[in-house]
C-alpha cells in the first residue's frame, strides 16, 4: 500500500496523520519549517468550547487525540472596552488554553509525539509539489491574510486571568487579549482588514492593559501570526484533500480555528480510510459554520461602532455566553436571513479574496 503524503505539520495535518497511522496506513508528513510549530513562538491560544454541543475535551478523545499537552480550562472571562467591563463565571469552560510552537507542553509538540509514536515519518525542512500530496495542510498564506496577530509572551507572577479588550485604536475590527496561566502569560492585538495598523495597535494595547491591570511582565518575547478564511471552502481538488486554513477553515469573527483544524484533519483521514466523499462530508460539517462566521463578521463591523458598547450590552444581559456563542456559530435564523447581504458587503470590503 502506497504511503499517504501530507503537506504541513500543523494541527490539521497531524490530526490526519495520527488517525491514518492508527488505521495502519503508512504516512509521511512534509514540513518546510525546520521543526514542529515553527510559525509560533510559545503563544497562548484558545481552543473554543462553544461551537459544538460536545465538550472540546470529549471531541478530541473521539478523534483519537490524546491530551499530552497543556490543556487548561478557563471558566472565567472578562471583556472590556476600556471604560466598561463585563465579567463571567461559567459552569462549562468557555475555552481551553493551549501553547503553540516548539516549546515544552505545546499542542504542536504533543501532536508530533503522538504521530511519531505511531510510526509517522515527518520530514522537516522538506516539501513536495502540492500535486503529489494526498492531504494539503499548509496553513495560512500571507497573500490571503484577513487577520494578523502581534504580541508578546512572558513569565509572570500575576494570577491566572483571561481578559479581552475591544476598540479600534487598540485592535482594529478585532480585539486585544491578556492571558495568564500558571506563571506564563501572553498579550496580543488581533487586527482585521487594515493589517498595517497592527504595530500601532499593539503599542496601545500595552498601555491599556497597564491601566486595567497590575502588569508583571518578565522576559517578554515576540509572538504573532496571520489567518486565512474562505466562506466557500476548498475541500477537494484533483483528488487532493484540503484541511485547516489551507481549506479556508477559520473563525472570521475572532480567529478561533484550532478545533476546526483538528476536526478537518480527522474527517479527511476518515474519508481516506473508509473511501468516503470528503468534499460532501466536509461541506456538511463546515459550510454552515463558515457562513455563520462570515455573517458574524458583518454583524460585528456593522453594529459595534467605535466603542463596541453594543457588544458589552448584549454580553451584560446574557446568563450563559456559551449558549449565545453556540447559536451564532451554527447559522441561526437571523444569520440565514442576513447572509446574502453579508457576503456581498464583505466581498467588496476586504482586499484579500474570501468568497
Amino acid at each position: 500500500m502506497r504511503s499517504i503524503k501530507i503537506l504541513g505539520s500543523g494541527p490539521s495535518g497531524l490530526s490526519a496523520a495520527i488517525n491514518l497511522a492508527k488505521a495502519g496506513r503508512e504516512v509521511e508528513v512534509f514540513e518546510r519549517g525546520k521543526g514542529i510549530g515553527s510559525r509560533f513562538y510559545g503563544d497562548l491560544e484558545g481552543l473554543e468550547n462553544w461551537s459544538d454541543r460536545k465538550d472540546a475535551r470529549r471531541m478530541l478523545d473521539s478523534m483519537n487525540i490524546e491530551i499530552n499537552f497543556n490543556f487548561s480550562p478557563f471558566h472565567e472571562l472578562t471583556v472590556s472596552n476600556g471604560s466598561r467591563t463585563v465579567s463571567f463565571s461559567l459552569e462549562k469552560p468557555a475555552f481551553y488554553l493551549v501553547k503553540r510552537g516548539s516549546v515544552s507542553g505545546s499542542l504542536d509538540r504533543g501532536l508530533e509525539k503522538q504521530a511519531l509514536d505511531l510510526g509517522v515519518d515527518i520530514h522537516f525542512g522538506e516539501t513536495i509539489p502540492e500535486g503529489e500530496a494526498s492531504i494539503v495542510a499548509t496553513g495560512p498564506t500571507p497573500e490571503k491574510a484577513i487577520a494578523i496577530v502581534k504580541g508578546s509572551r512572558f513569565s509572570t507572577e500575576m494570577e491566572d486571568t483571561a481578559v479581552a479588550v475591544l476598540g479600534d485604536r487598540i485592535a482594529y475590527k478585532g480585539y486585544s487579549y491578556l492571558l495568564v496561566r500558571d506563571g506564563y502569560g501572553c498579550m496580543c492585538s488581533v487586527v482585521f482588514d487594515e493589517l498595517e495598523k497592527v504595530a500601532a495597535c499593539f503599542r496601545r494595547t500595552k498601555k491599556i492593559f497597564s491601566d486595567l491591570a497590575d502588569l508583571d511582565i518578565r522576559n517578554p518575547q515576540r509572538v504573532g501570526g496571520i489567518g486565512n478564511f474562505s466562506a466557500g471552502g476548498t475541500f477537494e481538488r484533483d483528488g487532493r484533500l484540503y484541511v485547516g486554513e489551507a481549506a479556508g477553515i477559520q473563525d472570521f469573527l475572532w480567529g478561533f480555528g484550532i478545533k476546526n483544524a483538528i476536526i478537518s484533519g480527522f474527517l479527511a483521514a476518515k474519508c481516506l480510510i473508509e473511501n468516503e466523499n470528503y468534499e460532501k462530508i466536509a461541506r456538511e460539517y463546515f459550510e454552515d459554520k463558515l457562513k455563520a462566521s462570515l455573517t458574524n463578521r458583518f454583524l460585528w463591523e456593522t453594529f459595534c461602532f467605535k466603542d463596541y458598547s453594543f457588544i458589552l450590552d448584549v454580553l451584560g444581559c446574557t446568563d450563559d455566553i456559551t449558549k449565545l456563542f453556540f447559536s451564532f456559530h451554527n447559522f441561526n435564523f437571523l444569520q440565514r436571513a442576513l447572509y446574502p447581504f453579508a457576503s456581498n458587503w464583505l466581498g467588496g470590503r476586504y482586499r484579500n479574496p474570501i468568497l
